[in-house]
């Protein structure tokens, strides 16, 4: 049985990332790119398909791991009988070549330490040719990539690994160094590693230090700001919503899909985040990312994109790899890229309104595009869609989607009274009220007292808690407390939200999954809005708990089985996290801001109270 998903840990360097586990081994590693080929994926098969194992040869007795401070340098700390030994892992930020350190680190005693470096290019599938370069660094060339490991221990071949036995003493510090770089290039000059590993947490502590956030949850709230910079594709901003594939929503199930894209719907919840955070620059750059990857013919709008805007995602198996814990297929790209979900156009309107609220640097074109996609949208809101759930079954008119319709007009309504924009407000005015009224009269239902998944449906969906996050209703309109209450009793598990009940078979998938994290975030949020503050607030620290030791959340939590699902970490999870906790520590937060039509424009990264 493979680790569990949170007994990982993420290191990244803004272009890339690994999952390092508790055991000293990493499972997961894509290089060059998060949706580049993986060298290893030991996670979603087992060590034959590749890994880099380093960690004490015999008998651990404990073990603990924390992030140096505010950084993403990870520290492993094993305890045997003999003694102690620690294991630091940290990728460095780059421009160009991907550097993958790992030092190793006496703390007392003597330990028999063992290394396993089990190379395997493509999703585990390619076997490299591994030979000696000068210096006794050992090079794995496999088609375009190329791997070194520089280290002073000497190593051997094993089975087609590469492995090494050796003795840590206190005081003793032994450094390893993974560089990649395509195949048909100079090798790049290799950094000194403990200098760049100094110089890699001085970075990530002087990024941390920009935000102003204090308070109660600073700690959740850098955290989680600290795995959306770690996922950010530095030379273009775009953010993955996780850098994993095919983490199963269910154990042994086959919801495992590739979440390495840029999910349109992310856009609003996370410009709040970082905005509240304090990290405008990061803001900006997500900004730019969208207005790039939506640019062209408004019918042509996707749902999501490549890290470069990519368009073509075309899904396919890896038949060779089992899946995490069986959980097959294994599955590279994503079919939900070729869906119409009506929902996006509102997510792209509102984050617009929100850049231009926040003071972000407005783009010339980005109103010019937005009239075009209204245009488009007026001919497309009655249409039925696949929804926020991408479901693989029959399109439906989701009461979710038609409420973001509502949102694209409203806000392109108060870009013009507003913000003196130039457009057709009376024809949207009209509009938005023809698409509220609609959602009003077919959306909801008298006898459940409660807004139900889509028209003429019977069922809850937890995607109806966005109504007043985002202004369609206030939060104690009857309809909106009665339709908390039916999520209440009829969506949770112990505690935690379901985004629906998957028995309906609404997405054509007729089996289990755990909770929506970013659903329970939803509910504490409509909470916090209804005045609720102190029983909020401990739902929240509920919320946080289910965090690994080292701070990360996966995209769901089965409560019976107590542990995390799906893939991981899951920045939307995250960026959720931020918003709630702001919404409990500023007297106006971020659900106040988005769903208020008279608020206060947001003071981007305000520290809170």
């Amino acid at each position: 049985m493979p680790l569990r998903i949170e007994d990982y840990a993420l290191i990244g360097d803004l272009h890339s990332a690994a999952l390092v586990g508790r055991n000293g081994s990493i499972d997961w590693l894509c290089f060059p790119r998060f949706d580049s080929s993986a060298c290893f994926a030991a996670l979603l098969g087992g060590p034959e398909h590749g890994r880099w194992l380093l960690a004490p040869a015999g008998r651990v007795r404990r073990t603990r791991r924390r992030y140096r401070g505010e950084t993403m340098v990870l520290e492993t700390e094993f305890e045997t009988d003999s003694g102690a030994v620690r294991v630091v892992d940290a990728m460095l930020p780059r421009t160009s070549e991907a550097d993958l350190v790992r030092v190793v680190e006496g703390v007392s005693g003597e330990v028999p330490m063992r290394m396993q470096l089990i190379i395997r290019f493509d999703y585990g599938s390619v076997v490299p040719w591994v030979r000696r370069a000068d210096g006794e660094d050992l090079v794995a060339v496999g088609g375009p990539d190329t791997l070194h490991l520089s280290t002073s221990v000497p190593t051997h071949g094993e089975n087609l690994t590469t492995v090494a036995e050796f003795t840590l003493s206190e005081g003793q510090q032994i450094p390893f160094l993974l560089r990649w770089h395509p195949s048909y290039v100079t090798p790049p000059r290799a950094p000194d590693v403990f200098r760049s590993l100094h110089e890699t947490e001085d970075w990530w502590r002087e990024w941390s230090a920009k935000s102003p956030c204090k308070g109660r949850w600073r700690e959740a709230v850098i955290r989680s700001a600290l795995t959306l910079k770690a996922l950010t594709y530095a030379p273009t901003g775009g953010i993955v919503a996780a850098p994993t594939s095919s983490l199963p929503e269910w154990l042994g199930g086959s919801r495992n899909w590739d979440y390495r894209y840029c999910w349109l719907r992310d856009a609003t919840y996370t410009l709040y985040a970082l905005m509240l955070a304090g990290y405008a620059e990061e803001a900006g750059c997500w900004r730019d990312w969208l207005l790039r990857a939506v640019a062209g013919t408004p019918s042509q709008v996707q749902a999501m994109y490549g890290l470069s805007g990519e368009r073509r995602l075309t899904e396919f198996e890896l038949e060779w790899l089992p899946g995490y814990g069986g959980s097959a297929p294994v599955r590279i790209g994503n079919a939900a890229y070729g869906q119409f979900q009506l929902d996006i156009y509102g997510e792209i309107m509102d984050a617009f309104h929100f850049a231009r609220k926040a003071g972000l640097e407005p783009d010339e074109h980005a109103w010019r595009f937005q009239r075009a996609l209204l245009d488009h949208l007026e001919s497309k809101w009655q249409e039925p869609d696949e929804g926020i759930w991408e479901v693989r079954g029959p399109r439906r008119h989701f009461t979710h989607s038609k409420v973001m319709a509502w949102v694209a007009m409203d806000r392109a309504v108060k870009a013009t009274e507003r913000h003196g924009l130039d457009g057709p407000v009376a024809r949207w005015r009209k509009l938005r009220d023809a698409i509220r009224a609609d959602v009003l009269e077919r959306g909801y239902d008298g006898g459940l007292n409660s807004f139900v998944q889509f028209y003429g449906s019977k069922e809850l969906d937890a995607s109806l808690l966005m109504l007043p996050l985002v202004g369609f209703l206030p939060a104690n309109d009857p309809r909106m407390l009665g339709t908390v209450e039916a999520i209440q009793h009829g969506l949770m598990k112990d505690g935690f939200v379901a985004r629906y009940a998957p028995v309906t078979g609404v997405d054509g998938i007729q089996e289990g999954e755990g909770c929506f994290l970013l659903c329970s975030f939803w509910l504490a949020d409509n909470l916090t809005l209804q005045g609720r503050h102190e029983e909020a607030a401990e739902y929240f620290e509920r919320l946080l708990a289910v965090r690994n030791d080292v701070g990360l959340l996966a995209e769901m939590y089965d409560p019976s089985g107590k542990r995390m699902l799906g893939n991981f970490p899951q920045a939307f999870s995250h960026v959720a996290l931020i918003n709630t906790a702001y919404n409990l520590m500023l007297k106006t937060g971020p659900a106040e801001q988005r769903s208020e039509s008279e608020a206060e424009p947001l003071a981007p990264g305000r520290p809170s109270p």
